[in-house]
């Protein structure tokens, strides 16, 4: 079990914060990667209650700033959010696509119990909206297996759309079975999230316009047109796919002693797993369920002493529907080959015995990818400290909670135990 806990931790507004030119395809930033950074980490260092002095070190989880935005070299970017104190501390930055900032907490946490760290900063940043549709599509391909899958066209829809496929034609789906499962699982997400005041769809936003509160009004979406569902890689449609979203989330980590004595809001991270699956989809077996999540899950419950039976509330990777209905299943919760099924049957709620995404989640709160897993750690610390940002669970304040990150195309998984102390 692990001795380092959070004591702070804070989440930008996720959105797209630029200004788009329909005429002249200009785009105007008008809130930088530079801007989205400082604020978090200040944030999350105002909450712990600590001072910028009491820092000795930063970590920057982020997935692809150099093609971004043309910023390379980013761990140093976190000395800007305390200058006078921050000035000459070691900084790090991490990179491992969507789990970008898990790696950062976790290589924070390796750092503390080395013994050559005692209190830590750990920023996750991404700005994606400065890019046209097809030039963010190209960074994120860059994630992929570059030989067999981004050089071909392949794109990160295309390639959970292979675990679509293959989850259907394992547990003999119809294509309106697999749609009805992944009608609900959008459904839930955006419900969650308008209660999220910091979500990029949350009260306001064009799914709660078009009233997408429940599966029915997805699967009555027309196909083409204005407010349609279109394909975007069959069988995943618009509306199962996660918002390119730009945003920041950070956290202060200490020793949990340490932590008890300065903070009554302190949350253990009980147990972390860390696997990695093969990085080009055509050389892995089983492409209907996530061997590698399982593993790093197995893992973190190990070295939490726990089960899935101990954990009040999940936050999982649900960068497309099919990898929540997979997620979900990997958690344990539904039986392999069920997880849509219990979707279908209204699980997973704010009423449920275990709420999963109660943030709205990658596919309503937003997905700024490098900064995705610091973000679902700092939801998380505030459900268990009592200070819940948007819906909680209706069952009372949780005391354990679970993070389920995954880097690229399933490959990068990250599970980590978070426990009230």
């Amino acid at each position: 079990m692990s001795n380092i806990s959070i004591i702070g931790a804070y989440n930008t507004k996720f959105g797209s914060f630029v200004e788009k030119n329909r005429d002249t395809g200009e785009i105007t930033d008008t809130k930088s990667y530079y801007d989205l950074l400082i604020e978090a980490g200040q944030g999350a260092i105002k909450d712990s209650g600590l001072e910028p002095k009491d820092i000795d070190g930063i970590w920057v989880g982020s997935c692809s700033p150099s093609l971004f935005l043309n910023q390379e070299h980013v761990g140093p970017l976190g000395v800007e959010v305390a200058p006078d104190d921050f000035r000459l501390l070691p900084t790090t930055r991490t990179e491992g696509a969507c789990a970008s900032s898990s790696l950062a907490i976790y290589n924070a946490i390796y750092g503390i119990e080395s013994g050559r760290f005692n209190t830590v900063l750990v920023i996750g940043v991404e700005k994606m909206n400065l890019l046209n549709t097809k030039d963010m599509t190209h960074v994120l391909a860059c994630s992929s297996h570059w030989p067999t899958e981004g050089s071909q066209g392949v794109t990160f829809p295309g390639l959970f759309a292979e675990y679509a496929k293959g989850y259907q034609e394992h547990y003999n789906l119809t294509p309106e079975e697999l749609r009805k499962m992944f009608a609900h699982v959008s459904a839930l997400c955006y419900r969650n999230a308008f209660h999220n005041p910091l979500a990029h769809f949350g009260k306001g936003s064009p799914p709660d316009k078009l009233g997408l509160t429940n599966a029915d009004a997805i699967l009555n979406l027309p196909d083409k047109g204005k407010g349609s569902n279109p394909f975007i890689a069959p069988p995943l449609r618009l509306h199962d796919c996660s918002l390119v979203t730009d945003g920041a989330a950070a956290l202060v980590l200490t020793k949990t002693d340490k932590a008890k004595s300065i903070s009554n809001k302190v949350v253990e991270i009980s147990g972390i797993g860390q696997s990695t699956e093969r990085l080009a989809e055509n050389a892995r077996p089983n492409m209907y369920k996530l061997m590698a999540a399982k593993k790093a899950l197995q893992d973190s419950f190990n070295e939490a002493g726990m089960t899935m039976k101990d954990i009040d509330f999940a936050e999982v990777h649900d960068c497309f529907t099919i990898n929540q209905i997979l997620c979900t299943e990997a958690l344990g919760l539904s039986e392999d080959g069920k997880g849509g099924w219990d979707y279908i049957d209204g699980k997973y709620t704010d009423e449920d015995e275990c709420p999963i995404n109660l943030s709205g989640g990658l596919k309503a709160k937003g997905h700024p990818v490098g900064a995705t897993g610091a973000s679902m750690h700092a939801l998380v610390y505030k459900q268990l400290v009592g200070d819940p940002i948007g819906l909680a669970p209706k069952k009372g304040t949780p005391e354990t909670g679970l993070v389920l990150n995954v880097g690229g195309s399933a490959v990068t998984n990250c599970a980590t135990i978070l426990k009230r102390i």
